[in-house]
This record gives structure tokens, sequence and C-alpha cells, in this order.
């Protein structure tokens, strides 16, 4: 009896095992399945380059990748390249003092004002007189080149003051000179950054300057002389194309153009003449022009006979700017029908101009002329403007000017 039950038993637990395997899901491995990626007949080698051909492919490509990444830089950073106000690294921590035994007697002074659009620049002012009695005043405004600061340069242009203060002391002619150079946005003492268009408003700044220290507030036609160096030149022709700048009483009587280009394109096409380089041909993307040749034509457009005349200083060994910038500038002006001389340097390189007694003597007898002009008729005395304190830097200290 007791072996049936076992038996009964052990038949039960087989039924129910079979039951459970029987509901329970069989789970099938499946191994993943891959195609081939190459098709029957094709070829493993999708590109099949000549080991001789991969050290040129390799250079090739490394040129153009540097040629297209300086040209990128170029564009990107065409302001630093243009305007080099640190170089030499000293520049700005220059001061007028450094080189007042170099002056030859001529006091320069800083005088801190604010351009049209408020940033604060530096002027050299230096004024050369015979007589206390009240003159005709005759301003010299300089702009100067793309490197290094004014200080520097004030030992080369205070002969020209000095010559003029020596013929005004012959003449029966009572006539104070001053000179004022514009040191731009970035330069010197300046604060901001270079910019073509910043600088074009420092230079409207400068010429407020002038109408601020007029004698007489209602003094007429003050005859203001534009000179400009190299890179200067170019800011000195814009600025005398802006009619609007000469309505208070000013009146441009004479453009001095010292060893100038007729434009940043121009001068692109100078510097790199291959025409399989690729620099040359990034003029469309200059945000800086300085296109003295086309300010010559709005200057004539915009002002006609009473437009100031044109002398160009050209260096007979020019290392940067080719002569035929000059020669062309020249052309120019007498197709306009400007009254316009140009003066070859001999043996002078483009920043030795002012080194040469023959272009002291160049700068002076146009200043001159200039001073001995009198005007047949006066314009209407305009309305009185308001200006803001200057303020005078002497010696390091900033006291206000009266």
């Amino acid at each position: 009896m007791l072996a049936l039950l076992n038996r009964a038993a052990l038949c039960r637990r087989h039924r129910s095992s079979i039951l459970f395997r029987d509901q329970t899901p069989r789970v099938r491995s499946r191994e993943p399945t891959f195609q081939p990626l190459i098709r029957h007949g094709q070829s493993r080698d999708f590109v099949n380059i000549p080991t001789i051909l991969v050290p040129p492919l390799v250079f090739g490509g490394l040129v153009i990748a540097l040629w297209t990444w300086k040209c990128f830089m170029m564009v990107v950073f065409q302001n630093k390249i243009i305007y080099m106000p640190g170089l030499p690294p000293n520049a700005r921590r220059e001061t007028i003092a450094d080189y007042k035994n170099q002056c030859g007697g001529i006091q320069w002074r800083e005088e801190r004002i604010r351009s049209l659009d408020g940033t604060r620049i530096s002027l050299c002012v230096a004024t050369v007189e015979t007589s206390s009695l009240p003159a005709k005043t005759v301003y010299i405004l300089y702009f100067q080149g793309n490197a290094s600061s004014l200080p520097p340069r004030l030992p080369f242009l205070s002969p020209v003051l000095r010559l003029l203060k020596q013929r005004a002391s012959h003449s029966e002619d009572n006539v104070k000179y001053t000179m004022i150079c514009c040191s731009y946005r970035g330069y010197w003492t300046s604060s901001g950054r270079a910019t073509e268009r910043g600088i074009a408003m420092d230079a409207g700044a400068a010429l407020q300057w002038i109408l601020q220290d007029r004698n007489l507030p209602g003094e007429q036609d003050v005859p203001v002389v534009i000179w400009g160096q190299s890179i200067g030149a170019g800011v000195a022709t814009t600025l005398a194309s802006e009619r609007e700048f000469f309505k208070h009483g000013l009146s441009p009587k004479a453009l001095i153009l010292e060893t100038p280009f007729l434009s940043i394109r121009a001068m692109l096409e100078t510097l790199y003449p291959q025409k399989w380089l690729p620099y040359r041909h990034l003029w469309p993307f200059l945000r800086n022009q300085l296109n003295s040749e086309k300010a010559l034509g709005l200057m004539h457009e915009r002002f006609g006979a009473k437009a100031p005349r044109v002398v160009i200083l050209a260096a007979g060994k020019d290392e940067l700017v080719p002569a035929f910038h000059g020669q062309m500038l020249e052309n120019t002006g007498s197709k306009l029908g400007l009254d316009v001389k140009m003066k070859t340097i001999d043996s002078a390189l483009h920043t030795e101009v002012m080194g040469r007694q023959e272009g002291i003597l160049s700068v002076v007898d146009t200043i001159e002329e200039v001073a001995q002009t009198r005007e047949e008729h006066p314009r209407q005395q305009p309305n009185p403007i308001d200006y803001p304190p200057r303020r005078t830097i002497s010696n390091g200290r900033s006291t206000p000017s009266m």
C-alpha cells in the first residue's frame, strides 16, 4: 500500500513539471548576422593614391591652409596692421620733455581735448610770434604717419616754426603761427583704438580746437594749412574734402601731402605685386580706405574755386611708396583744375623729407604764401559757438586753460 502511494506522488510531480515547462515561453538565442559592406566584385581600395604623390599633396594642403589662415587674420586684424601706435615698444610712454633740448627753443605743450564722439585725445601745440600786438594767425594742422607717437617728430617739425619766426621778424606783416599736431586715438596718450572713422572724428575735433583758440570770436577766414605725412596725408586729404568742418570762419588755404599714397588698396597692390598671391585680392574686405585720389575729387566738387592749393612732397628714395603714387595724385589734381605742385626731395627716404633742408623750405614757403594771402570778400560772421573748457598739460600736471 505504501509503495502505491509513493508511485502516485512521483507521477503527480512529473506531471506538474511538464505543465510548468509548457507554460514558460521559450526564448531562442539569435546570433547577429552581418551583411558584407563590399559586394561581390567590388575592390576594397576606395582611393588609390600613388605613394610618390602623398608628400606634394600634404605640402600643398598645408600651404593652402596657411594662406587661408593668413588672409583671414589680415582681414580681421587689419587695424592692427595699418595703425601701429606701439612701435617702437616705448612709443606711448614718451613725453615732450624727452625731446625738449632737440626742438631748438620751440616750446611745445600738450593739450587734452575730446573727439567728436567723446574719446579723449591729445594735441601737441606750439606758437611763434614776433610781436605782442594782435596779429593774423595762421594755423598749421599736422597729421602723423602710422607708427610711433608725436614727441619724436617734434624735433623735425620745430625747424619749420623757427624759420617762419625768423622770416616774420624781417617782414612788415604781424603774423602769428600756431602748429597743432593731432595724436590719433590709440596713439601716445590718447585713449581708444585707431580706426579710419575714429581718426576722421579726431581731425574734426582738432579743427574745433582751432575755432576756440582764435584771437577774436568773430575773426573771419582764419587760414588753416593742413599737413599730413604718409597715412596722415590720407587723413589730411579726407579732412580737406569735408565742407561742413569749414563753415564757422575757418578757411583751408593749403594742403601739404608729404610722401602720400593713392589709397590703402593701392598700397596693398604695391606691397604684394604678385597676382598669384591672394593678399592683394582682399581689397573688398578693407575697412580702411584713405583714398586720397577720391578725396581730391570731393574737395574740388565741394569747394570749387576756393579749394586749397595742393603741395605734394615726394621722397626721391622712398622705400615704401612708389613714385607714381604722387605723380598720379598730381595728374588727378591737374585734371580737376586744382592748384597742384609736386616737389621731389632727392636722396630722402620715406620718413626723411623733413630731415632735408629742401623739404623744410618747401613747407615754409607754402605756409608763408598763405600768411601773405588776403581774402577779398570776407565771409558773413557766424553765430558764436560754445565749447567746453580745454585742459592744458604742462610738466605732467593738468590745469584748466583760461
